[in-house]
């Protein structure tokens, strides 16, 4: 009973099987899908199930669905939003080769300003929380790159969510399985551990001091630092 795992809605299979199909070029962007009756009998479903999975592809972008017409797939990277981006967390096969680089952009463009609003609105919480829990009580045992991706990404949870602004919680959490295994990627090398031990120890002295505008180079710095480092790893691994 401990094995058991509740089936799949119908639903959630055609919704899973289209995004499967839009990113391997089944379906192309801008092309018309198949009538609902012939994509029904393909997927195995009804066409009130393929009709309601449609309805949530269109709504997170995938899709355009008008009433009378056919439906179109949709050039998602632009039409999409955040439940998009976590799908193709889940699809990680799928990811074009720069993605992770985009994200660790996007993470530069953002980290330094919820780290900021964070020490800003909640410093001694941050200062506790990196002395208190994660990476320096698992480090003199399990200095694992394991260890270091999961207190990492419990830094930067913590960060949004102390920021006072959810979308960055909401935005940091669309990435919550992907971001933990490129990191343990990432933390296989000791510079970069030891970059990011370094950003933590000063970290929690400017939060215990609520300098709020060091917090915020201390993240830019780092997130350029990892960037650059990351480069270095995929390039070497080429």
């Amino acid at each position: 009973m401990n094995n058991w795992s509740a089936p799949q809605r119908p639903n959630d299979y055609a919704e899973q099987s289209l995004v499967t199909a839009i990113l391997e070029g089944t379906f192309a962007l801008g092309h018309t899908l198949p009538g609902e009756r012939a994509l029904a009998a393909e997927l195995g479903v009804t066409r009130p199930t393929l009709r309601e999975a449609l309805q949530r592809l269109a709504r997170d972008g995938w899709l355009t669905v008008q009433q009378g017409k056919s439906t179109v797939v949709n050039n998602f990277w632009q039409d999409g939003g955040l439940n998009v981006l976590s799908a193709l967390v889940q699809h990680s096969d799928h990811l074009p080769p720069n993605f992770v680089a985009n994200l660790l952009e996007v993470r530069l463009h953002l980290a330094p300003a919820y780290t900021r609003a964070a020490v800003e609105r909640a410093g001694d919480e941050v200062a506790a929380f990196i002395q208190g829990s994660g990476l320096r009580q698992a480090q003199p045992t399990n200095p694992t790159a394991a260890a270091y991706a999961s207190f990492d990404w419990q830094l930067h949870r913590l960060l949004t969510t102390k920021s006072g602004n959810p979308i960055y919680t909401l935005i940091l959490n669309g990435f919550a399985n992907f971001y933990e295994e490129i990191a343990q990627l990432y933390f296989a090398t000791n510079e970069a551990r030891q970059l990011s031990c370094q950003f933590y120890e000063d970290l929690t002295q400017v939060a215990a001091n609520h300098d709020a505008a060091t917090a915020e180079h201390l993240a830019r710095t780092v997130m350029e630092a990892s960037i650059r480092l990351w480069q270095e790893t995929k390039s070497a691994g080429e």
